[in-house]
């Protein structure tokens, strides 16, 4: 296992189908903090993962703390628009979590005020939308992280 993505309460069942498709691929599992905005046995979940979802390696969490409880040691980093940090600038490690947050509003100000030096961003242009789709913003962190760490299995 490579990286650790962390979606937090993720809301719509397609992008974590194509969320999970990419964990699949750059070898990441991939983490889910309830309450989800979707069941897991969702048909658009399973076709957005298509014949990968059987390949996740998937841990669901009852909640953020939770998450936090299991994986004391682990080094964690925030995606969020507000993150004083572009995501290339931070050198991921093997075992690093990513956490993401809700497509409607992103992560909680208790998670990121947790440790703002470890809040990256996505650079975007001013503009009147909030951000990019999630599903495009784990795989550009995703894929830079992968690219740190010297695409591992991957070539």
């Amino acid at each position: 296992m490579n990286l650790n993505i962390v979606l937090f309460q993720p809301e719509i069942p397609q992008n974590t189908g194509n969320i999970a498709r990419t964990c699949v691929l750059t070898d990441c599992k991939l983490h889910l903090i309830k309450p989800l905005g979707f069941s897991l046995d969702e048909k658009q979940l399973k076709r957005a993962g298509l014949d990968y979802w059987q390949y996740l390696d998937l841990e669901v969490h009852e909640s953020y703390e939770a998450l936090r409880e299991k994986y004391k040691d682990g080094t964690f980093y925030f995606s969020t628009t507000k993150g004083n940090n572009f995501y290339h600038e931070v050198n991921f490690k093997q075992g690093d979590f990513i956490v993401f947050g809700r497509e409607s509003s992103g992560l909680p100000d208790y998670i990121r005020d947790s440790d703002p030096a470890r809040c990256v961003r996505v650079p975007m242009i001013k503009t009147t939308t909030r951000s990019l789709n999630l599903s495009n913003t784990v795989a550009v962190v995703a894929y830079e992280a992968m690219r740190q760490l010297d695409f591992p299995n991957m070539k």
